[in-house]
């Protein structure tokens, strides 16, 4: 697969609550999104490695579908951790987006408002241009107070899009 195309992520300019990055695949979108709608590719797609496994192993196929990850981050509390996830955007070969969150002592799920998004753009029938956004206007300032925002670098969702693109020609005989 070559890449032609990138745009890396850059720090978000005051006032600006996401960030994202481009990059040009050459393969179809159908191919990118089937990748993206499977959880259990994940863990080898994140840039930072926080993302450890799929707990919920299903493809993601509508919107409020719930999915579980299993994280590690040396900053948070217990080291290992699982966050939840909800399906907010399912658009076939076009887009993919969710919320992540965490479920709550009561077993009631609570997001902290940010969302992961993945945009796909056909530039013909083997080329896509896929545009990842790490949104947070929706966090509320009570989260505001003791996350900083992005809590990642700005290589971050390069990197994902790099591994997301060494990941698609090798899931293509899937």
């Amino acid at each position: 697969m070559s890449v032609t195309t990138t745009v890396p992520a850059k720090p978000p300019a005051t006032g600006q609550e996401n960030v994202s990055a481009t990059l040009t695949f050459a393969a179809p979108a159908a191919r990118v999104f089937a990748v993206l709608a499977d959880p259990t590719t994940h863990a080898a797609i994140d840039g930072t490695g926080w993302v450890q496994e799929a707990a919920d192993q299903a493809p993601l196929t509508e919107v409020g579908q719930i999915f579980r990850m299993a994280m590690h981050h040396a900053g948070h509390p217990d080291g290992d951790y699982e966050t939840v996830n909800q399906v907010e955007v399912l658009d076939p070969q076009r887009a993919i987006g969710w919320l992540t969150g965490y479920e709550k002592d009561d077993g009631r799920l609570e997001f902290g408002g940010w969302i992961w998004r993945y945009d796909l753009a056909p530039l013909g029938p083997s080329e896509t241009a896929v545009t990842l956004t790490y949104d947070w206007s929706a966090v509320p300032q009570s989260i505001r107070e003791y996350l900083q925002f992005p809590p990642f670098g700005p290589d971050h969702l390069a990197n994902s899009l790099h591994h997301l693109a060494e990941l698609v020609p090798a899931r293509a005989g899937q």
